[in-house]
């Protein structure tokens, strides 16, 4: 439960967190870990019947809070995959429209100094700021809208070329 107050957790996540600490107090006292895994899928069980526990709820946050950030929808589906969220739940909660991905592309190339953000010779550094982009995993579309654009832009603004 004091983990559940600090983290929100997807119920894989919960189960590996529970785990480890059962090996933990299993090494220290001399016990098998596998004598407590009915107990374990018992107490993960009972958070998701509870509601404590809710994968779309995690997933649909959690995909928020890096789209603000500036994450594309690929890298935010590969990390929810990552906490343990199921493929098809975090696929849909990632999948956004162009312009909220040219939003979030916008806001990673200002953060990494990319394109019109770079201190140096725009020019030199296209290449290497469209391969930044494309390992963020933005499209070829959307990363070169944002490192061919202009800085003065709004976030919102700018159309798709």
């Amino acid at each position: 439960m004091h983990y559940l107050e600090r983290y929100a957790a997807p119920a894989a996540q919960l189960r590996r967190v529970l785990a480890r600490k059962i090996a933990l107090s299993c090494r220290h006292h001399g016990e098998d870990p596998a004598a407590h895994a009915a107990a374990l899928e018992d107490v993960v069980s009972r958070c998701i019947g509870s509601g404590l526990v809710d994968d779309r709820r995690f997933a649909e946050a959690r995909a928020a809070t890096l789209r603000r950030r500036g994450r594309s929808a690929r890298a935010v589906a590969a990390t929810l995959t990552a906490k343990g969220v199921g493929r098809e739940l975090a696929a849909r909660a990632s999948s956004v429209g162009d312009a909220e991905e040219l939003a979030a592309a916008r806001k990673a190339a200002r953060r990494k100094r990319l394109g019109p953000w770079s201190r140096g010779d725009r020019a030199a550094s296209r290449q290497k700021d469209l391969a930044a982009m494309a390992r963020a995993g933005f499209s070829i579309t959307i990363a070169r809208a944002v490192i061919d654009g202009a800085a003065d832009e709004d976030a919102n603004g700018g159309a798709l070329t």
